[in-house]
């Protein structure tokens, strides 16, 4: 039986303030994410522009602040102002990215106009692989200038007479891969310099938007950090927030590392907000750069195939595996096959969660966060369903109850080691020692009173009893526990089983003298909301 958990939140240490648009998602146009889930003009419910109701009034229901669209990879190539105007008049590309025919039947304005309808803000992706300063300048125009210009008068025209009001702009996607096209990998200052260029050009053209700077693609990365600390010399000032994305791949069946990757979500964020910080004191700079982790997942996989000896050569083998049958594929919209989720749905909510809980934990510096998986997470979809996985249970619960200031949890508990494992030539991961078996966050909303609580317990074997002790605020009161939990690891949500997994009020906490008692069991997701 592991020993009792001991948890102190204190009003008077506080993190910082948690931005609502932590628990954003993301969209790209692979497989069936758009042509299927967002665009379906055969659909019963499809609105005048082709577009799903079934599927973005589900994200409405949820309070999904943002989404970053419209990629990803895809962006490097797309060029934007032949997906504008009359659908008929549309010029079909070659999207080089995913191997697919683009044929720009979602286009710029169907992206802006879908968040609209979902209720959720466009982050946006604008072109820094075969676009350039001039496009970049353009976009904004046509998007958010009043009118009176080219650009914003054909905006106009084609439907929209109001500004979209854009506000966030990120500056390319991942501009160091070896597989993006018109990589910029060997040239980090140029892009450091590029970057700069198309910042200030953007915000003479609006300076009500903020940007974001597009630095290593992932830790993974042989040269990381090198490279995002020579973009940051040259574009520090220029921008607002730099971009990180990380994808931690896992064995196949490993449940504890599964369950403890977060740790490396967190080596990642330290690592950028030290180089942030250097790079601030080298300029003699008071700005504090903030953080957008605009694209991340864990992900179980089987161990690849190793290449000993290869060298920098095993870090620059091909994004995607090329399949003549498959090469330039075009998705039927209305023959989309089932999105159903791979690996445990219970354990894929815990993972997402747990990434959750480091974001907040960092609430000060990071401030956006897009769940790559986010929008299949709240609104799976097949041809004629949609519904949430186990992950929208947390996902949607941080969404309402992790609001406010960010407070510090010490933590007095059990820890496990998750050894070094390598799963293919480029995932390759470190040690890591001390890991908490209770994983928490903690959220206060000064205006509302609320204070909540989250507990996740790694604990793959053994449920463990829990302290949270409180005595620092005055006048509070516990409302109720909130308990997910499964013994079957194979159940899912689906259409078909849409509560296989749930969350349930734990009637058995306990809050005596400002110290709340309870047991959360193993694998499990947990919320003690309390309110002064």
């Amino acid at each position: 039986m592991p020993k009792k958990a001991k948890v102190v939140i204190h009003p008077a240490y506080e993190i910082g303030e948690i931005d609502p648009r932590l628990y954003s998602a993301f969209l790209e146009p692979i497989g069936n994410m758009v042509n299927g889930s967002m665009y379906n003009p055969k659909h019963p419910t499809a609105d005048e522009s082709g577009l799903r109701r079934d599927f973005y009034e589900a994200l409405k229901a949820t309070d999904l602040p943002a989404v970053r669209l419209p990629g990803g990879n895809f962006v490097s190539g797309w060029q934007w102002k032949d997906s504008i105007g009359p659908k008929d008049q549309r010029k079909v590309h070659l999207d080089l990215a995913w191997k697919q025919y683009i044929d720009n039947q979602v286009g710029h304005d169907e992206y802006l106009q879908w968040a609209e309808k979902a209720g959720t803000e466009a982050l946006y992706t604008i072109n820094t692989g075969t676009g350039g300063i001039q496009d970049a300048v353009d976009i904004v125009e046509y998007t958010n200038h009043e009118g009176g210009t080219y650009w914003s008068d054909l905006r106009k025209a084609n439907g929209h007479e109001a500004p979209y009001h854009v506000k966030t702009w990120y500056i390319g996607n991942e501009p160091d891969g070896y597989w993006q096209i018109g990589s910029w990998g060997k040239d980090p200052a140029g892009y450091g310099k590029l970057t700069e260029e198309i910042s200030k050009l953007m915000k003479w053209t609006d300076p009500r938007i903020e940007t974001i700077a597009a630095v290593s693609c992932s830790p993974n990365m042989l040269h990381y950090p090198d490279w995002d600390l020579e973009v940051m010399k040259q574009c520090y000032h220029s921008v607002d927030y730099i971009s990180m994305h990380h994808y931690q791949s896992v064995l196949a069946d490993d449940i504890p590392t599964f369950l403890g990757a977060s740790r490396y979500f967190e080596d990642y964020i330290n690592t950028e907000v030290a180089m942030c910080d250097y790079v601030a004191a080298k300029l003699k700079s008071p700005k504090k750069m903030m953080l957008s982790f605009d694209e991340y997942a864990t992900m179980m996989r089987p161990a690849g195939e190793l290449h000993y000896g290869r060298g920098e050569y095993l870090h620059y083998k091909a994004h995607y595996i090329f399949d003549p049958e498959r090469q330039h594929v075009r998705h039927d919209p209305d023959n989309m096959p089932s999105r159903r989720r791979f690996g445990s749905d219970m354990l894929g909510a815990l993972s997402n969660a747990s990434t959750l809980l480091a974001f907040i934990r960092h609430a000060d510096r990071v401030k956006i966060g897009c769940m790559t998986g986010g929008l299949g997470v709240l609104a799976s979809t097949d041809r004629d369903h949609v519904w949430s996985t186990a992950s929208a249970i947390p996902y949607t619960q941080l969404m309402r109850y992790a609001r406010g200031t960010s407070l510090r949890t010490s933590v007095d508990c059990d820890t496990y080691d998750i050894p070094s494992y390598i799963v293919d030539d480029t995932n390759q991961y470190y040690e890591q020692e001390g890991v908490d078996f209770i994983d928490t966050a903690a959220a206060y909303d000064k205006a509302s009173g609320e204070v909540n609580v989250f507990v996740l317990n790694r604990n793959w074997e053994a449920s463990n009893d829990i302290e949270l002790d409180l005595t620092g605020f005055e006048g509070l009161e516990f409302v109720e526990m909130l308990e997910m939990h499964t013994d079957d690891l194979a159940a899912a949500n689906t259409w078909e089983t849409p509560d296989a997994i749930k969350s349930v009020v734990n009637p058995n906490a306990k809050f005596e003298g400002g110290k709340l008692s309870a047991n959360v069991k193993p694998m499990s997701w947990n919320v003690f909301k309390f309110k002064k």
